[in-house]
């Protein structure tokens, strides 16, 4: 028997069909790729580190479905450094962005241009911070380095006046009310509404919080730490007690407000069925020395751990069994860029310095260990008198060696303070020669054996101090001539 079918009825099949497709959920192979960056955030400064002083219960939920990598280190302790090596996968000796307000070189390849070119939707929200054309310029189209969707601005840490520029739009826009609060609900917009369902996505977001100052979180959480008898960690001398708790409550303020700005984002993708499907990593830019080593509140740039150690979560599709777990061998920043790219199952470009440790993710095996290397090539501004340094850290210490000679040894399992310089020490020579020998070997394969002093690097890629000698000039008055400095190698 054959079936006969009313041509009338053809148009209202092919509409049902059509509506039935419609309403599948999108299902892509491609993981997506989500950085969550924050500025100044010490790996200390965590609920789920074992701070018990600030309360992060988003990160702390997030903490347990991810893997921690807490001797993660900032490749250099410092905001223009981290980004341009996060983007990269080179370390700063490589790309010459080793001080703050450096225009990125053009002919540089970055994370964005590599996950554009296979398919993904690229987008960007916050501080930049490596564009060099001045601090409240709008960052031109053209110098986006392959982020398509964009609501970002170079540097500003206003963070209830925060200002921000509009993909194509070049007028200065400002965020409304408190600046974590809005861009999180900017993401959470593009996730709904704006995003193309049938691409990946790679969405940086990159929150300016919780450094300085310190005193601008919103009320309600300003009044979580007013009049709070903080534990002051025993590397800080008596003298700045005062000082520290005083700045710690804004800290702390802020911490938790971005917090809940993170939760916010997770808690969207998840809704949008985002989440199980996507690489998302929690960091931040350097850590906050808050008096520790006689080090004022607002300092970074140093080799001790409240500025060095960075916070370091890792989520991925197919996690199972390994949400929660540790894995002490070190990471450093160049590393980050392969990672998510094998991560992703993208192939990495040519000329990429940094490490794929994927694997050593996935396998979470907590003997495994790595020396993870970071430094200082040129200490600038009020940080101008400290050496210049390159270091590594692995699971258990920390090893710094200056031009004139090793500086620091640590044992960060018996010492987290870092109160006994075991340097030279005759019961440690083993240990130091080893890390002294994997420092040096990191160094041969990255071209910058033997380290030099900050000259150096100055002459070899062509940059020039501001009248002062201790930064990069970003600040201008009107009608003055904006030189705008980029990195130009003189191999």
């Amino acid at each position: 028997m054959s079936l006969k079918i009313n041509t009338l009825h053809i148009p209202i099949i092919l509409f049902c069909i059509l509506l039935l497709l419609s309403c599948q959920k999108v299902e892509l192979k491609q993981p997506n790729v989500i950085i969550i960056l924050t500025d100044q955030w010490r790996a200390s400064a965590l609920g789920y580190n074992g701070n018990e002083d600030v309360k992060t219960p988003n990160l702390d939920e997030f903490a347990a479905q991810s893997v921690n990598l807490p001797n993660a280190v900032s490749v250099s302790p410092v905001c223009t450094p981290f980004r341009a090596s996060l983007l990269t996968g080179k370390f700063p000796t490589e790309t010459g962005m080793f001080l703050n307000d450096l225009h990125f070189p053009d002919d540089e390849t970055t994370m964005a241009e590599v996950l554009k070119d296979e398919g993904y939707q690229t987008a960007f929200w916050g501080k930049w911070h490596l564009d060099g054309h001045g601090r409240k310029v709008n960052v031109a189209p053209k110098r986006r380095q392959g982020f398509e969707y964009w609501k970002g601005a170079e540097c500003s840490h206003n963070y209830n006046r925060m200002i921000y520029y509009e993909n194509d739009d070049p007028t200065q826009k400002i965020w409304t009310g408190y600046s974590p609060f809005a861009i999180a609900n900017d993401v959470n917009d593009y996730v709904k509404n704006k995003r193309q369902a049938n691409k990946p996505q790679f969405m940086f977001i990159s929150l300016a919080t919780p450094h300085f100052p310190h005193h601008s979180a919103p009320e309600e959480y300003r009044r979580l730490y007013q009049g709070k008898d903080f534990s002051i960690d025993p590397n800080v001398p008596k003298n700045l007690y005062d000082t520290v708790r005083r700045e710690l409550a804004g800290y702390y303020a802020h911490c938790t407000a971005t917090d809940k700005a993170v939760g916010d984002i997770i808690s969207q993708l998840k809704e949008a069925d985002m989440y199980d499907n996507s690489i998302i990593i929690f960091t931040s830019d350097h850590g906050e020395m808050m008096g520790a080593h006689g080090r004022y509140p607002f300092r970074k740039q140093l080799p001790w751990n409240e500025s060095s150690n960075i916070p370091f979560l890792i989520h991925y599709p197919a996690i199972d069994n390994n949400k929660g777990k540790k894995l002490y061998a070190g990471i450093t920043t160049p590393d980050i860029m392969p990672t998510l790219l094998s991560f992703a199952g993208v192939a990495r470009p040519e000329g990429i310095q940094g490490e794929d440790i994927s694997d050593l993710i996935k396998t979470c095996d907590p003997n495994a260990d790595r020396a993870a290397m970071f430094m200082n090539i040129h200490p600038f501004d009020i940080n101008m008198k400290d050496p210049e340094y390159r270091a590594v850290r692995n699971k258990r210490f920390t090893y710094v060696v200056g031009l004139d000679g090793p500086l620091m040894l640590f044992d960060n399992q018996s010492d987290p303070f870092q109160l006994n310089n075991l340097v030279n020490s005759a019961t440690y020579a083993q240990k130091q020669a080893e890390l002294h020998s994997a420092l040096q070997t990191q160094l041969i394969d990255i071209g910058d054996f033997p380290f030099r002093d900050r000259s150096f690097y100055l002459d070899k890629f062509n940059l020039i101090l501001n009248a002062g000698g201790n930064n990069i000039k970003y600040n201008f008055k009107p009608g003055e001539q904006h030189v705008v400095q980029t990195p130009n190698s003189q191999k």
